[in-house]
């Protein structure tokens, strides 16, 4: 990774993208689809954008692992989404369906949901479970930041 640019894939149509570091904080647009890099709004992940958006990107992403029977991961989404608009641009927010993506939860060993996992270049930095409020998932995920 550069100092001075951050390669990063863009949430619409997923184009890796480089882009200044002091530019971050301008609404960059993607160079392909030109939508912004940035929707503010955690992405969806599955087995065949997973590699590109958590180990090929620069930016640290933060993944929210969860289920559509599971209560506390229904009533953790609002937050998680205000958290985005929260984090953005300093790291992406994304979810996980455990149901749809089986094989991803089990290489990362989810045992309970919700569970997010902050990730850095597809490095696992830090791990939390349970629901939590946006502005307690904005805490958590900026005191694991380097």
């Amino acid at each position: 990774m550069s100092v001075d640019t951050l390669t990063l894939a863009c949430p619409h149509c997923d184009a890796l993208n480089r882009v200044p570091a002091a530019r971050m904080h301008d609404e960059p647009n993607c160079g392909k689809c030109h939508a912004p890099l940035f929707a503010r709004k955690p992405l969806t992940l599955s087995a065949t954008n997973f590699a590109l958006h958590v180990e090929r990107s620069e930016l640290p992403v933060l993944v929210d692992f969860w289920a559509p029977w599971c209560g506390p991961c229904r009533m953790m989404a609002p937050a998680f989404e205000e958290a985005a608009r929260m984090l953005e641009p300093q790291m992406r927010l994304a979810k996980l369906n455990t149901e749809e993506e089986q094989e991803l939860a089990a290489r990362f060993a989810i045992r309970s949901i919700p569970t997010m996992i902050l990730f850095r270049s597809g490095q696992e930095v830090a791990r939390q479970s349970g629901a939590m409020n946006a502005g307690a998932i904005a805490h958590w995920a900026r005191s694991h930041e380097l």
